[in-house]
C-alpha cells in the first residue's frame, strides 16, 4: 500500500524573466508558507544585481532559504543544493504542510525532485591537460570540442561557462560517458508530495521582459557591481550571464558597452531557451501564464 504523505513541495520552475519571484512569493502568502530558491546565483551574497535577486522587500515578506545562503568563493554545486534544500523542506514544514520552491536551474530542481547522482571524481592528469588546452586555444575551442564530442550535454548546458564545459570533458574522457547519463538514475522516493508548476510567455513577450529587465539592471547600477568583482572574475561563480560581457568590457577593451549590453540580452535570451529545453521534457509540468490564479 503506497505511503500517504502529508507534505507537499510546490516548484515553480520557468524561463529567466518570465515572472516566477513575484508568482512564487503571492503563492507562498496564499498557503503562509516560506520559498526555497533554486537558482544557482541568487545563493550568493556578493551578487545582487545581475542574478535578478528578489528586493529587500520581496524577501522581507516571505521568508527565503538559498538567497544570500553563500559566498563566491565556496564551490556551490548540485549537490551541495540537494542536501540544503531538504534540510529547508524538513524545517519548513515543521510549522506547515506546504512549501514552495522556486527557480530556473534545472539540474537543481531535479536534483531535490529526484537525488542526483554520484558524478565520478576528476581525474587530476586529464583535468590539467583540457585546462592548459583551453588556456592555449580559448573558449571557442572548448564550446567546439564538447558541442562535438558531447552533443547531448551541450543541448543544456550553460555555453559560456568555462568550467562547466571543462567538467563535461574531464567525464567524458575519463568515463567514456556523457555527463549527462549520470543525471538519469532510478529515481530517489521523496517522503512529500510534489506538484510543479511552470510559467510560460509568448516568445516575443519573454523577449521584451529579457530587455526590459537587462535595461533596468544597468540603470540600477550592474556596471558597479561588476566593477566591484572584477578581481574574482575567474571564480567559478561569476561565468553568469550579465557578469561576463562586462568584465569583457572593463577588462579587456574588446567590447564598447553598448555591445556589451545586447551580448547580455543575447546571451539571457539563449539561456531562456536552454532552460525551455530541459524543462518541457519533464511531463509533470503543468504549464500557465504568470498571470493565472492557481489553487493548490
Amino acid at each position: 500500500m503506497p505511503q500517504i504523505k502529508e507534505n507537499t513541495v510546490v516548484v515553480i520552475v520557468g524561463p529567466t524573466a518570465v515572472g516566477k519571484t513575484s508568482f512564487a512569493i503571492k503563492l507562498a502568502q496564499q498557503l503562509n508558507t516560506e520559498i526555497i530558491s533554486a537558482d544557482s546565483r541568487q545563493c550568493y551574497k556578493e551578487l545582487n544585481i545581475g542574478v535578478a535577486k528578489p528586493s529587500d522587500e520581496e524577501l522581507k515578506s516571505v521568508h527565503h532559504y538559498f538567497i544570500n545562503s553563500h559566498s563566491i568563493f565556496e564551490d556551490v554545486n548540485a549537490g551541495t543544493f540537494e542536501q540544503y534544500a531538504l534540510q529547508s523542506a524538513a524545517t519548513i514544514f515543521q510549522k506547515h504542510k506546504t512549501a514552495v520552491m522556486v527557480g530556473g536551474t534545472g539540474l537543481y530542481v531535479k536534483a531535490f525532485c529526484e537525488g542526483i547522482d554520484e558524478i565520478p571524481k576528476a581525474d587530476e592528469a586529464i583535468r590539467k591537460n583540457i585546462q592548459q588546452q583551453f588556456d592555449a586555444k580559448g573558449m571557442q575551442w572548448l564550446q567546439d570540442e564538447v558541442q562535438k564530442k558531447d552533443a547531448a550535454f551541450w543541448q543544456i548546458a550553460e555555453q559560456q561557462n568555462p568550467h562547466r564545459l571543462m567538467r563535461a570533458l574531464e567525464v567524458l574522457e575519463a568515463t567514456g560517458r556523457s555527463i549527462t547519463a549520470f543525471h538519469q538514475h532510478k529515481k530517489t522516493e521523496r517522503p512529500f508530495n510534489i506538484i510543479k508548476i511552470g510559467l510560460v510567455l509568448p516568445r516575443e513577450e519573454l523577449k521584451y521582459h529579457i530587455n526590459t529587465r537587462v535595461d533596468a539592471m544597468m540603470r540600477q547600477g550592474l556596471l558597479e557591481e561588476v566593477k566591484s568583482l572584477l578581481q574574482h572574475r575567474s571564480l567559478n561563480a561569476l561565468q553568469t550571464v550579465g557578469y561576463k560581457e562586462l568584465f569583457n568590457y572593463l577588462d579587456d577593451g574588446k567590447t564598447s558597452l553598448a555591445k556589451a549590453v545586447e551580448e547580455i540580452k543575447m546571451n539571457t535570451r539563449h539561456y531562456a531557451k536552454r532552460q525551455m529545453t530541459w524543462f518541457k521534457k519533464d511531463e509533470e509540468i503543468k504549464w500557465h501564464h504568470p498571470s493565472d490564479s492557481i489553487k493548490i
